[in-house]
């Protein structure tokens, strides 16, 4: 839905509400997408999105909760009682239904699974019990399963027992006759088979599993490395207790993307992004600012202490701006590459040791690129070829230090268990702005006679 369309449907259905012109709503959102509508209500004022939700069914309200961001959907939650809950609830997969109920109070919570169906209580329960961010906190439970003696029509028997319950059929998961995961059966192999055909004949046995305890991360990593649509989920004995399918894992690797971001900039979660007060956002940042700012008294030590170098040379000043921006420059792009890398699982410990010397040999075309540019100005500018050639050296040297310490800086903040995404960033200026400095200035005093 583009964003003119949006804010036109926002206007008409709030002017509606404003009038409870419930039939004219009705007839504007009835061919909605659960996600558009969703986006509508996420847009509305409180009341106009409170009577808007009352008037959808179970059904619809089940699909478009689920499509809510986390704080537009805590927030609806919060105006609806405890009977809209639980038919909301009742109607959604276990794994939706979960994540909902985990946003509950705990006193309403119980109320609410004590009015659902016993066996959909009984598994939110079950996964309440897994944390949130592993293989068994984002599961579900509707899944299809058949034992290895079944014949491909039995099997296609049980899909149509569960079809109304399953939505988006990938696979057939087969066990045995203690529930353990021995394979999976594609739905075009049972399709072309004979119907006496037994499924432990046309099953692959070589089946892609995840533990219950496995990090949310690395069951999207699996997902993508084997380009899996669903992932059967185990326990700790092999038994299959449920399935995570390719939408689960979307939201997965957009959250895990959004968390690094919004660690990079000094935020801790979704809620916090929209959070107002200053003091919970400073705890996160300030440590790390407070890291840059030592960094730059030891930058104001450095220039004191190369005061004479400047006087002589007054256009060394001129560059150091220049100078302190490539190598910044440099130092974040690497950065940006190793973090996103080992967030994403692209680069592991056996990718480290390639991706860092990749690192070094494109920092040091860079740096001979950008210094031979910055060598051209000077000899132009100044008419000072040695001059130029101190500076040229000066920007290699400071490209290849910040690119190699982008590089490095994450590896290391990831053995020490510091993420990488909040604190990179800042130890990257620091010594950027101190090491850079001092090897500029450097170069420029002992070269001083030359020049």
């Amino acid at each position: 839905m583009e964003i003119k369309d949006l804010r036109e449907i926002v206007d008409n259905i709030s002017f509606l509400a404003d009038e409870r012109d419930v039939t004219m709503i009705r007839n504007l959102i009835v061919d909605l997408h659960p996600a558009d509508l969703a986006d509508i209500i996420s847009h509305l004022s409180d009341d106009h999105r409170k009577f808007i939700f009352e008037m959808l069914n179970a059904e619809i309200a089940s699909d478009v909760i689920a499509e809510l961001d986390e704080v537009s959907k805590i927030d609806l939650v919060e105006m609806l009682s405890e009977s809209r809950l639980s038919e909301i609830v009742d109607e959604m997969d276990s794994d939706d239904a979960t994540d909902l109920v985990s946003e509950l109070p705990e006193a309403l919570a119980e109320k609410v699974l004590k009015k659902i169906d016993i066996q959909d209580s009984a598994e939110v329960m079950e996964l309440l019990r897994h944390e949130e961010d592993t293989a068994g906190g984002i599961m579900a439970k509707e899944f299809v399963a058949v034992n290895q003696k079944c014949n491909v029509d039995e099997a296609i028997q049980i899909i149509r027992q569960k079809s109304e319950e399953v939505d988006n059929i990938y696979y057939v998961f087969v066990v045995d006759d203690e529930n353990i995961l021995v394979g999976i059966a594609a739905l075009k192999d049972m399709i072309l088979a004979k119907s006496n055909t037994k499924i432990s004949q046309i099953m692959d046995r070589d089946v892609i599993s995840v533990d219950t305890d496995l990090d949310q991360e690395e069951v999207a990593n699996i997902a993508r490395k084997y380009d899996l649509v669903s992932i059967p989920v185990i326990d700790g004995k092999g038994k299959l207790v449920g399935r995570i399918t390719f939408d689960d894992l979307a939201d997965v690797m957009e959250d895990e993307a959004s968390e690094d971001m919004q660690r990079m900039a000094g935020i801790a979660d979704e809620e916090e992004f929209r959070e107002t007060s200053a003091f919970r956002i400073l705890k996160v940042r300030l440590p790390w600012l407070l890291v840059g700012f030592m960094g730059q008294l030891l930058s104001a030590l450095i220039l004191k202490n190369f005061e004479a170098s400047m006087n002589q040379i007054i256009a060394s000043a001129f560059f150091i701006p220049i100078i302190m921006a490539m190598g910044g420059n440099a130092g974040i792009q690497s950065s940006t590459i190793m973090v996103r890398g080992m967030a994403t699982g692209e680069i592991t410990i056996f990718h480290i040791g390639r991706r860092v010397l990749r690192e070094l040999f494109v920092a040091l075309l860079n740096g001979v690129i950008c210094g031979i540019l910055i060598l051209i100005v000077i000899a132009v500018w100044f008419g000072k070829v040695n001059f130029g050639i101190i500076l040229a050296v000066a920007m290699l040297t400071v490209i290849i230090n910040a690119s190699m310490t982008g590089a490095l800086v994450p590896i290391i903040l990831r053995k020490f268990d510091v993420d990488p995404a909040i604190a990179t960033g800042p130890f990257i200026t620091t010594s950027n702005d101190v090491i850079g400095l001092l090897i500029y200035f450097a170069l420029i005093t002992v070269f001083l006679p030359w020049v």
